[in-house]
This record gives C-alpha cells, structure tokens and sequence, in this order.
C-alpha cells in the first residue's frame, strides 16, 4: 500500500464539524504550504478559508483526508474518497471492532470500502508532520515546524493520549513525526514504520506499542533500520500481564508474554525502554549519535557527590566507569595539580570552575581517552533568582573539548527542572544531548550500546511461522520423553520403568545404587511427594516403591546423577513468534529465583551461552567458592539438540520441558533428568 501522499501531503480535505475544524486551525498555525479543503454541508467557510458542500465539490483529489464524522458516516465518506481517488484518510470515530459486534461489522464495511485506499484508524487521531507543517490532528499540540533542512524523529503511538504528551516535551527533542494508528484496520505500525524510515529528514524511530500486527513486517523493519542506520526504539507495554499458568510444567509460566516480544525486540536488534522518560531521552541520544560502539563512559563535574551518585548509580548496568590507566591520570593531574584525586567518575574540584584555559583543557584530556559516551554534569541556578554565566564558561568549554576530541558527549542535568528549555534547543542545535536526569542518561547509553553492538552480530534469522494448533495432544510421559530425547542425542539416566515391588529390586540390582524412583503421570513430581531420592539399598527401593505404587501404577527408576547446577530448558509454542526456547535455574529454583532467560528459535549457539552467563545461577556453572567449573559446554550440546529436535517437530510441538538438566562437572557432561513433551496429533 502506497502512502506518499497521506503522510507527505500538498493538499488536505477536512471533514466533518469541530475536530475538522481544529486541523484546518493546527495546520494554518504550522504554516501548512499546501491547499486545505473544508468539507461541511452547511458552512460557507472555515477559519477564513471556503468550505465545501460534499467531496464531489472540491476542487481536485485531496492527497490526505481527515475524517470527523461519526462511525455509520465514516464508511460512506470513505466511499466517496475513494471514488476522489483520494491519497488516504484519519478515521477520527470510535465505536468499530474495540466497541462491540456491530462495530466490527462495520469496520469490516469500512475496510471494504477503503480498497486499496490507505487509512489510518479507525479510532484514531491522527498524525503530525513537522517537517512539512502538515497536521491532520483535531487538537492542540506542543511541537514545532523543523527548520528546513532539519532532521528529527518519527513516533509512532498506539495511545492517541500519549502521542499529545509527547507533543508537549519540553527536552529539547527533534521531533519530524508524530503517528497515532487506533485499531489499524488496513495499515497497521509495520507497515507505517518502514515508510517512515525512507524519509531522509528522520533519523530515528520510536514505537510505543501495545501488540505486534506483524512479526515478518517487523523483522523486515528491523532489516531496513541496519541497511539505513537508522536505530528504532520500542516501549512495549504490558509487563504486568499474567504469564500464562501451566497444568503440566514450569515452561509456560516461565516464558510470558513480554518476555517473549522482549526477546523478539533483543534478537532483531531494537532498543527496549520501559518508561516515557527513558523513551524521550534515549530517542535524543539515537538523534544525534546513533548507536554506540560500546558501554565504556567517562563522568566529569566539579562535585564529588555527583561523581559518587552517578557511580552507584551505574551499579549492576551494562555501561560501566573504565578505571584511568597511569598515562591518562598523568596528563589529567598535570591540567589540575596535586589536589585533585584523577579517577572515573572525575571530580574536578572547585578550583578551575570559571577558569575557561583549565576547564577545557581538562574536558580534552578526559574526552580524548576514547570512551563511547562522555558526561557532563551540569545543574543550571535558578533563572529568575540567580546568575548562570559561569556555566556557560564550561558549556563552552565541553562544547570545544569534543570538538577537538572527535567524541561524543551530553551534558547530564541531575533534576530535570534545572535547565532551560531554550537552553536544551540550543545545545541540541550545537550536537550535545542534554540528559534530563542521571539514571535516564545511563539507560539511554545502556540503550544505544546495546543496539550498536546487536548491529554489528550477523543479521538473526527469521522466526519458525507455524501453523495454528488445532488437533488432539498427546501427552509423552517422563519414560517415552526420554527416549525420544536421547535419540535426540540429550544425555539420560541409565534407567527404566517398572510396575511392581518385585520388577523394581530386579532392575535396582542391575543399576546399582544410588537410585532415584518417580511415579509417571503426574506433573510436578516434587509438590506431590512423587519422587524418591538417594535410595542406596534394595529395602530403600522397596520401601519406595510400595509407597509410590499408591499414587501410580507405573514407576520409572533410574541411576542418581551428581550435579554442579540444574536447569531448566524448555519450548513452547507462541502463536506470534513461533517456536520459544526458555533456559533457566531448574529444579526447585524455578520457584525460588524466577530465573530464567527467553530466546526465540532458531537460537545460536552464542545466544545460549550468553543466555546461561546471564542467569542468577550463572556463578554456580562457573565454580562458585571453589567448586568445580561445570560442564558448561555439554549444557549449550544439549541445549542445542533439544532445539534441534523441537523444530523437526514444529508442525506439531507444543510444549518441551526438561527440569531439570542436570550439569555435571567439566568433562562429565549433562543428563536430562525429567522430561515431558506435548505434541499435536497430525492428520
């Protein structure tokens, strides 16, 4: 679908009464160039300019359409835009598929109607485009033209109430565009974001998104924002949704929703933020730099308490402080004398403060070093009750430090109410990002790294579509499971099943001991008593036997493997991403930790081992206080084959659970000492 001329239009048809009105006025208040067509059966004029009577009376085909009429109207005016061979249209009226039946009746009318004409909404209010003064927005908004010549950032909002809040930051970004899309009824985010990104006059992307319309479209955007360096940044809601509850294992539960898209959003590429703030100062940083190389970050200021709040504040992220190496202290010392103690974070003391020679010559010194992000911590005075020109001695002063560095820095105001907007326009014009807020800066870095380095991994293969589940399941119990696993080539337990006291001292007698005895057919072995360990004699195996016999009839009774670490590996199925691969902590710290990291599949070997390092438990497989390291590499084999297994079985997988795995010591390899698999029946 072609959208050239709704987003980027040289004439406007406004529909409708009062919201028509007010595009008419936002667009004459942006200096629109183009023409603007009231539409309105009973005004002879709009805000100054002639009003027509129906669509067949304009005096050409409109590029772009808003349409202010109720929802029964909306389809017939879509109608007769359409025969206008109009560009598109805003469907401004709620009441369709998010209302009730007959809502979805009609959008489906309203979809019929449109052809191939493409509409944003319905339920929808719109969009803003600053670059061409074009507003298709039936109320106020806080944003302003780009000059000429400029580049900003597109949004792109499923919440018609937060796209006006973004409107109305005052932190000093750019903004070229600003989408809202309601139901998405012919053109959903996808399809929108990629024709943004051909614009030249956007740099960066922002999504605030509720759900995904595509995954294919988004792995094509997360394609074409590399090809054109151009970063896109989402804020996806819906963290706090239940995750789903499991009948029959701990994957399910472990792999939700949100941890699902944020694997989606990691694999391709995307930066993920979960607050406005973070959102609006990440899409600074990504406007003026782009992605960064790396988390290496230098701090300077002339306070030793905003050097000790910004390091405790990069505590546990990804950006860290590089300690300064003998030669860099050197010249940093040689700038400000014996006094001042040169370290990461640097305070610089009080003694060069309006001192315009050492100031800068110490910003040089630190910027130069090579980090991916310098800071500037600067907290502007009061502007009514006080004097702020001293400031602008090290605003200048950083300004021409990175200049002669070629580096990138920002200055970092620690209370956002401590700088002027005009202040925050200025620096933006001179390429240095004004940070409102010392962990909002930290993010927005972290951010920006993490996209950086993404981009540069090769490019992460598509997502398994499957088809919808629909047949019978069946239900592989732990002693077939393991078969089917070990023909999978995952290690098990010399083992076997039994069905009496007597079948179960036969095979403990040709095992040897110690043993472990479970009972099949009954999910979480554990909670339910079903499961006996370290059996060491023949009387412990029939002690143990008789008891579980009560609960099933079939026992299945194994070799006890010893374990530096357990985990968890399983797959499920999600109807949007496909094929979802979920390592954690096993055992009983599935309860205990919640640990436990989602990955979408195909996995690469690298994305496993990097999913372990990242666990809670991670110091265990690595030789915690001593202990041996863990067969690390054995784990990411198995891992691997299990994967490889489920997608031979995509058409019908399900769910995949082992818990756990047990991971031996280095050389001693792994073994899957619980499985359970759920497979649709095919046809």
């Amino acid at each position: 679908m072609r959208l050239e001329r709704l987003l980027r239009p040289k004439s406007i048809a406004a529909i409708g009464g009062l919201q028509a009105s007010r595009v008419v006025e936002q667009c004459q208040l942006m200096g629109f160039a183009g023409e603007i067509w009231p539409v309105h059966p009973n005004k002879s004029e709009v805000h100054g300019l002639p009003a027509y009577r129906s669509i067949a009376d304009l005096p050409g085909s409109p590029d772009a359409a808003f349409i202010g009429v109720n929802r029964n109207l909306t389809i017939d005016v879509v109608k007769q835009l359409r025969a206008r061979d109009c560009g598109g249209g805003v469907c401004f009226a709620a009441g369709f598929v998010e209302a009730d039946a007959t809502g979805a009746d009609l959008q489906a009318e309203l979809t019929a109607a449109a052809g191939q004409m493409p509409l944003l909404g319905p339920n929808c209010y719109g969009f803003i485009n600053y670059a061409d003064g074009a507003l298709l927005w039936p109320d106020q908004q806080g944003g302003k033209r780009l000059d000429n010549g400029g580049t900003g950032v597109a949004i792109i909002a499923q919440s018609s109430n937060i796209a006006i809040n973004f409107t109305m930051q005052k932190r000093g970004l750019p903004l070229a565009y600003v989408f809202t899309v309601g139901n998405q009824a012919l053109v959903g985010i996808s399809e929108l974001a990629l024709n943004l990104l051909d614009d030249p006059r956007v740099t960066t992307l922002g999504i605030y998104i509720e759900g995904f319309d595509s995954v294919t479209a988004f792995e094509r955007l997360a394609t074409k924002a590399r090809q054109l360096n151009k970063p896109v940044l989402m804020y996806k809601v819906g963290k706090s949704e239940q995750a789903q509850i499991a009948a029959l294992s701990h994957t399910a539960s472990l792999a939700g929703s949100h941890a699902i898209s944020s694997a989606f959003l990691e694999r391709n590429g995307f930066g993920q933020v979960d607050s406005i703030p973070a959102f609006l100062e990440t899409l600074k940083l990504l406007h003026h730099y782009g992605p960064l190389d790396g988390y290496r970050i230098s701090s300077m200021s002339c306070s030793g308490g905003e050097a000790s709040i910004i390091a405790d504040a990069a505590e546990k992220r990804r950006v860290y402080f590089p300690e300064l190496e003998t030669t860099q202290k050197k010249s940093l010392q040689q700038v400000l004398g014996p006094l001042v103690n040169v370290a990461n974070p640097l305070d610089y003391h009080t003694y060069s403060w309006g001192n315009r020679e050492v100031m800068q010559a110490t910003y040089t010194a630190m910027t130069a070093i090579g980090f991916d992000m310098n800071y500037l911590i600067l907290d502007f005075p009061h502007p009514v009750r006080c004097d702020d020109w001293e400031w602008h001695i090290a605003v200048d002063a950083f300004e021409a430090a990175l200049s002669a560095s070629q580096a990138r820095g920002a200055f970092v105001v620690g209370m956002a109410e401590n700088i002027p907007e005009d202040y925050t326009d200025n620096y933006s014009e001179r390429g240095i990002v004004s940070f409102y807020g010392i962990d909002e800066a930290l993010q927005a870095t972290e951010i920006a790294a993490d996209i950086g380095i993404a981009w540069k991994r090769e490019p992460p293969a598509p997502v398994i579509a499957l088809p919808r589940p629909g047949g019978q399941r069946v239900i592989l119990d732990e002693a077939a499971a393991k078969q089917v696993m070990q023909q999978a080539g995952v290690p098990i337990p010399e083992g076997g099943c039994i069905d009496s006291v007597e079948t179960a001292q036969q095979l403990a007698a040709k095992l040897g001991y110690p043993l472990v005895l479970k009972a099949l057919g009954i999910a979480h072995k554990t909670e339910h008593n079903a499961v006996c360990l370290n059996l060491n004699s023949a009387q412990q195996v029939t002690l143990a036997a008789t008891e579980l016999l009560q609960l099933s009839d079939r026992l299945y009774l194994e070799t006890m493997q010893a374990s530096q670490a357990e985990l968890i590996v399983g797959v499920t199925r999600d109807p949007q991403f496909g094929l979802v691969l979920t390592i954690g902590s096993g055992g009983i710290l599935v309860e205990l930790l919640k640990d436990s990291k989602t990955l979408l599949i195909p996995a690469t070997r690298a994305e496993i081992e990097a999913a372990l390092a990242g666990l809670k438990s991670a110091p265990l497989l690595a030789g915690y206080r001593g202990r041996p390291r863990a067969d690390t590499g054995a784990a990411v084999s198995a891992i691997l084959a299990i994967q490889a297994y489920a997608i031979s079985q995509a058409s019908s997988m399900i769910e995949l659970d082992i818990n756990p795995l047990l991971v031996g010591a280095e050389g001693a390899g792994v073994f899957a000492a619980d499985a359970l698999i759920v497979l649709e029946e095919q046809e």
